[in-house]
Parts: structure tokens; sequence; C-alpha cells
């Protein structure tokens, strides 16, 4: 029998690759167009997302630290709380993941079609390469996980040259008074800055990437933390210094009907040449972001059947080591989706959808943040004696920031992400009420061996009569 390969690993480069190009994908290219209504203001909100991703990265940092297990968010729930809330998180990451990798399919295709006008047109076209995309890259990604690893680095560092031309050479250029009012939402600061945060959430979702594949991250307990503090702080403040010069650049009510505000920032600063230089990293960008989010699509199931939390076809793997039934699933889901978004009828549906996967990617940190306040408690061992006070204050505000962010994504849908989430509960009665099944005819079997055993060799020295069936059969 040969032995199976190595599973190749992710190195310290390739982590934050993941960590950076997971945040970096398209939402940051149209948010300067969506925060344009509230003007200067939405600065402070990107701010406080950015302070609220950072106290989130750095509970996921001791975490990985501590507990370096392929699963991220789940892996900490579910030590944390046990099997139901273990579930609970798996079932709604995963919706996050493969309903997000939808939402950037599509924006790929949007991108390319500045230099492909007939994508613009032709639906068919359209989804068809949208669709060759996905599953160009889950075959990526099937072949093991260093191979995705490798598309991220290349991905990151493509997609951040027109990002840092905008962000620091496109300062110079920023004229002062292209700012306009400092809120120019009509209402107060505070309803500004929230309605603006909720806004830039979306943009910072993938700041525990290294986290999810962690047995394939080599030294998983340096490599994972450094990677995903260090990704999430270079990543905000690209986010901020673009912000600045798009507004700076762009005027308001130009910016406000915008659907390539860094094209046009470019476009201003540099002349035509940019604006396409820009709309090529934008569309890098998705592709970079796509492959690393489908990577993460298969890593979610498979940690959680492993575990018996989700059906046992998602822990099988290739010769790679790669979750390939999960990634396959996964992409499957992702395939009707993009399918629903090229009936125009259900494009709103699916903008909502994105709404909601944003909102069920959330209520995980939040349970990360309480776990390990809790396992500060209960595993002490795990982490360093000296900084429990500190990591307990980090995970309360981290907690805090989450609560303030599942708030502020509405009533609508907050509503229907907790049905969404409610949706699994039937799943978890199935897989419980099957993992007991199995329990028993284990154990029936085994009474049955121990009677055969009895009645071809007789009782064991010392005993007569029946054996009892084993102690654990009550």
């Amino acid at each position: 029998m040969s032995a199976k390969p190595a599973r190749r690993k992710l190195g310290p480069w390739m982590a934050t690759a993941l960590v950076v190009g997971n945040m970096i994908g398209s939402g940051v290219f149209l948010l300067p167009s969506s925060l344009a209504e509230y003007g200067p203001i939405s600065l402070v909100a990107w701010g406080f997302t950015a302070a609220g991703a950072v106290l989130l990265a750095l509970v996921f940092a001791r975490l990985a630290r501590a507990y370096p297990r392929t699963g991220g968010p789940y892996a900490y729930a579910r030590r944390a709380f046990g099997d139901f809330v273990g579930f609970q998180t798996a079932w709604g990451y995963w919706i996050a993941v493969w309903a997000g990798n939808a939402a950037i399919a599509v924006a790929f295709v949007g991108y390319l079609a500045h230099f492909w006008p007939a994508l613009r047109e032709d639906r068919i076209l359209a989804a068809g390469v949208g669709l060759a995309t996905v599953w160009l890259l889950t075959a990526v990604n099937a072949y093991g996980v260093r191979g995705g690893g490798a598309v991220q680095v290349v991905t990151t560092v493509i997609k951040l040259v027109p990002l840092l031309l905008i962000a620091v050479v496109g300062l110079f250029f920023v004229e002062a008074g292209t700012y306009g009012e400092f809120n120019a939402s009509g209402g107060s600061a505070f309803s500004a800055v929230t309605a603006a945060a909720a806004l830039t959430l979306w943009s910072f979702i993938g700041l525990e990437s290294a986290t999810v594949p962690a047995e394939d991250v080599k030294d998983p307990e340096r490599t994972i933390p450094r990677a995903t503090v260090a990704g999430t702080a270079v990543t905000a403040l690209i986010y901020v210094l673009g912000t600045v010069a798009v507004l700076g650049l762009v005027p308001a009510a130009a910016l406000a009907t915008s659907t390539a505000p860094f094209a046009d920032a470019a476009d201003a600063a540099f002349g035509g040449w940019a604006a396409d230089l820009v709309a090529a990293g934008a569309a890098i960008s998705a592709f970079g972001a796509l492959n690393g989010w489908i990577l993460l699509q298969g890593q979610i199931p498979f940690a959680a059947a492993r575990d018996g939390l989700f059906p046992r076809v998602f822990a099988r793997t290739g010769r790679g080591g790669a979750p390939t039934v999960g990634l396959a699933v996964s992409s499957v889901l992702v395939t009707g989706l993009m399918l629903m978004n090229y009936n125009a009828a259900l494009v709103d549906q699916f903008t909502f959808i994105i709404l909601l996967a944003t909102l069920t990617t959330v209520i995980p940190y939040s349970y990360a943040a309480v776990a390990q306040l809790v396992l500060l408690a209960t595993d002490r061992a795990a982490f360093s004696g000296g900084r429990l006070a500190r990591d307990a204050v980090i995970a309360l505000l981290a907690f805090g920031y989450s609560a303030w962010a599942i708030a502020g994504a509405g009533y609508e849908v907050v509503y229907k992400g907790t049905l969404l989430i409610l949706a699994g509960m039937p799943v978890y009665a199935w897989l419980k009420y099957r993992a007991r099944g199995v329990h028993d005819q284990e154990v029936d079997a085994e009474i049955e061996t121990a009677v055969e055993a009895a009645e071809l060799y007789g009782p064991p020295p010392g005993r007569t009569g029946t054996p009892e069936p084993p102690a654990h059969a009550a």
C-alpha cells in the first residue's frame, strides 16, 4: 500500500496573503460610492470599523496560538460552548462563505466587462464566464491547499498595486474643496457613523481566514497570529488612505453615482490609462478574493464533519489533503446563487442574501470573542498567565463591537438572519439522531460479540453466567 503524499502547508507569506486577499476583494472598489452620501464623516466610521477589526484579529490570534486546529471560529466556539453552538457557528459561517462567493464571482465578471463589453449585454456569456471562474478555482484548491495559497500570493501582490497607487500617490493630487460637507447625511453624527460603519464592515470580513485551515499552516502557533494581526492592520491602513484619496479626488455628486470610484479617482489624478489599470486591478482583486474564499468554503464543513457535526461525506479529502467534497458541494451552491442572480427579478433578493451573509459571519465573530472569555476561565493553562487580564479586556471590547455591528445591520436583516440560523436546527437534530443510532448499533455489536465468545469459550475466570453488557451500554 503506497503512503499518501505529505500535505504541503501554507507558510507565513501565504497565510498573510490569505488574510489580506480575502479582505481586499470586490467591496472596497465600490465602497467610496456607497459612503458618498455620508461625506468625510465616513472616515470616522472607517476608524471604528478598523479598530473593531483589529480587536477581533487579536482575539483570533490569541485563540489560534492556544488552539491551532482547523475550523477557525467554529473550532473555538465548539471548544468553549459544546456541539450545539459549534454547529450553529459552522452552519452560519459556511452559508456566509458560499453566498459571498457568488457575489464576488458576479463582481469579477462586472469588472472584466470594462475590457470585454459583451459581458454587459449577454447574460448567458456573463454567467458562463463567472461559473467557469468558480469551477477553475475549485479545481485549483481541490489539488491542494498550497496550490490555492500560491494563487493567493500572486493575486494579492497584483491587486495591491492599483490600491496603493490611489492610497499613496493619489493623496498628492487631493483638493480640500472636493471633500464637501463633513456630515452630508442630514442626520446626527452618531447615526451617520453607525450607518457608514455597517457598510464598511463587509470589507473586513475575512480577517479570521488564516485560522480556518490551521492544520495546513506551518508553525501555526506563530504564523497564524502574526498573519492575522499584520494582514488586518495593513488592510485597514490601505482602506482608510484609499477612501481619503477618493473623497478628495472625485466630487461628491459624481462619486455617489459612480460604479468605479477608484477608477474615476485614478482618471482624475493621472489620466485614462490609470483608470484601465485600476479596473484591471479590481478584476484581479475579485479573482484573488474568490480563490481565497473557495479555499475556505471546503475547510469549514470539513472540520465540522470530522467532529460529527456535518454529514460525514464532507470529511473526505483528495490526494493533496484538500476537502474535495466540501469544495464541490459548496461550488454547486455558488452556481445556483449565480444563476439566480442573472435573473433580473431576483437581483434584489440576491443583494439581501449578501447582507445576510455578513450577519452570519459577525455572529461567529461574537461567539469567538465570548469563547475566549470562557476559555480564559476554564483552560488557563492554554494561555499566558501574565496576559489574562489584557486578553479578557480585548475579548470584551471585541464582543461589544460585534454586538454593535449586528445591531447596525437593521431589524429586517437581523430578523431574517436569525431565521436562516434556525433553519439549521433540523440538520443538527438529524445528525444527533443518526449518531445515536450508530452508537446503539456499536453497543449491540459489542454485546453480541461478548455473548458469542461466552458460548464458545465459557465465561471469563472467576465469573459465571451470561456476561453483562458493557457499562456504557446503558
